[in-house]
């Protein structure tokens, strides 16, 4: 049961080891693109691949679907990144439960976007915990843990890829491990609990009134999606990479302080490496301002102007 590209990695191990799939869950198709036609999920694509049996309901919560899953017979519920809540029913019927793949080290960070959220507090760790999920969120006790340290130029995609990779081992070992009563599940710690709410597209604005340390972790959580971006007052730009350059912004902020498009913040300085304007290709900072100049002393706005 999953979603994205992180939940296929850990549909691709199951597959790999052999593990027999009765049926995969996933996000219905939703529009995308510019032609905004229906796009299946990761997931969903993946299993086709391997001729799995897909099913992507809006919800779980009515009684023809629950009856409908308890019907499989599973053993077992691999749930990574689905996007749907799992009713008592759903959590109940496999004879193991249901097993959750999260990418961060629980209590840390419970909720739809830990990877962004870890990366926007300047964490130097995260990890992957396995969890007996429960009808909290992600309250479930813990199976299996393992940490990860994060590099200081790490964006949310690299990080996502190299934590779906050891989501998908980790998984495996626990599906042995309780399958054969030799895993128990510990309680959480009571100690430490934060929360990792879904990311929103207006949280890719760079406030020039923010911190620049604030804003470069921002450039790197929001790759790919929803990405980062500022106003001139005539086009919404793209930031793809940044530097922070740390010290006194030396200007108001939103003020560029040289030809190569560094921007006085709230403290500090944020240099974009590499931007991308509306409809065009992304171009390093060199070739983009020789496009599409932004002179020194320019104001850009501190909040969206479109």
């Amino acid at each position: 049961m999953g979603t994205p590209a992180f939940a296929a990695t850990i549909l691709g191990a199951l597959i790999e080891a052999g593990h027999r799939i009765v049926a995969v869950y996933t996000q219905p198709p939703r529009p995308a693109g510019r032609g905004h036609r229906p796009q299946s999920s990761p997931v969903q694509s993946l299993a086709a691949q391997h001729g799995l049996p897909v099913r992507c309901p809006a919800t779980l919560r009515n009684q023809a679907e629950q009856d409908a899953f308890a019907a499989l017979g599973a053993d077992a519920a691999v749930v990574a990144a689905y996007g749907l809540i799992l009713p008592r029913p759903i959590l109940t019927a496999p004879r193991l439960g249901c097993l959750n793949v999260h990418a961060s080290l629980l209590p840390r960070w419970r909720g739809a976007a830990p990877i962004q959220r870890a990366l926007l507090a300047g964490d130097r760790e995260t990890g992957i915990t396995i969890m007996q999920m429960e009808e909290g969120l992600d309250t479930g006790p813990i199976l299996l843990q393992e940490t990860v340290p994060i590099a200081a130029d790490a964006t949310s995609a690299g990080l996502s890829a190299e934590l779906a990779i050891l989501g998908g081992q980790l998984m495996l070992t626990a599906l042995d491990g309780v399958a054969e009563r030799r895993l128990l599940a510990t309680p959480q710690p009571q100690e430490g609990v934060t929360y990792a709410p879904k990311i929103g597209r207006e949280e890719g604005l760079l406030d020039w009134r923010l911190y620049s340390t604030d804003l470069e972790r921002r450039v790197r959580a929001f790759d790919p999606w929803p990405g980062s971006f500022f106003d001139t007052g005539a086009e919404r730009i793209r930031v793809h990479a940044a530097v922070d350059l740390p010290g006194p912004a030396g200007g108001v902020p939103g003020t560029v302080l040289d030809d190569r498009l560094s921007v006085a913040c709230g403290e500090g300085v944020l240099r974009p490496l590499r931007l991308q304007r509306p409809g065009r290709a992304a171009l390093d900072a060199s070739a983009f301002l020789r496009g599409f100049p932004i002179p020194p002393g320019t104001r850009l706005p501190c909040l969206a102007t479109s």
